[in-house]
């Protein structure tokens, strides 16, 4: 079983053992010290590894995570419909799908490019648009019904937290930390990333034209009966 000791301070440890010498209080706190020190080191690292800056309005924020890149399958997810299901990325097999990821829908930013999307989903086919944000379905289901938004699909990611990080995505300080940076994906029938849109500014508007002409480029996948 691997240890958080270190090798240099294990093999202090067991010299100090072969000597017949019973390590005190203060020698095993210190070896231990060290080799938690060298855990955080790596740990640091790893984490440091996975970081990802955007600005909101020209100031940095670091984000989590792995963006998807083009060419790549998209990680799979378990989010939250508007009737509180639980709702897969398999759900979605056989069709194409635009990954709408926004903040929140109680901003200028994101409710636009609601409405956008929700406008051009009805001139591409095998297509759905999921809508993915922080806020309660409940929420997400009265700006839709307020909007009239009928070809978007509000998901939530009230018990999907994990969705922010697996897609690069959460935001981890300034004061919109635990939500998502503004981000589109578009995916095919098999998931994988025909698109991928990090907004370098979470407060500017995704490229909207640039999705629908990789939608427009990739016809559906035909299917025999």
């Amino acid at each position: 079983m691997e240890t958080s000791i270190s090798s240099a301070p294990a093999l202090e440890l067991k010299a100090i053992i072969n000597k017949a010498h019973t390590p005190n209080a203060h020698e095993f706190a210190a070896l231990a010290a060290e080799g938690n020190t060298e855990d955080t080191k790596m740990t640091r690292k790893k984490e440091s590894s996975d970081k990802v800056s955007v600005t909101l309005d020209g100031a940095p924020v670091t984000l989590h995570g792995t963006f998807p890149t083009v060419g790549k399958i998209a990680p799979a997810f378990s989010l939250v419909d508007s009737e509180l299901n639980d709702v897969t990325l398999q759900s979605f097999a056989g069709l194409r799908k635009v990954l709408n990821i926004v903040p929140s829908l109680d901003t200028a930013v994101c409710a636009t490019s609601a409405r956008k999307f929700n406008e051009a989903a009805s001139t591409v086919s095998n297509t759905v648009v999921l809508l993915i944000s922080a806020d309660l379905p409940f929420a997400m289901s009265r700006f839709c019904v307020a909007e009239g938004l009928k070809n978007v699909i509000p998901l939530s990611l009230m018990r999907g937290r994990d969705f922010m990080r697996n897609y690069g995505v959460k935001i981890a300080d300034t004061v919109l930390a635990g939500v998502t940076a503004r981000a589109v994906l578009v995916l095919d029938e098999q998931n994988r990333v025909l698109h991928a849109d990090l907004v370098s500014d979470i407060t500017h508007e995704p490229d909207y034209a640039a999705a629908l002409a990789v939608l427009q480029e990739h016809k559906p996948t035909k299917t025999s009966d």
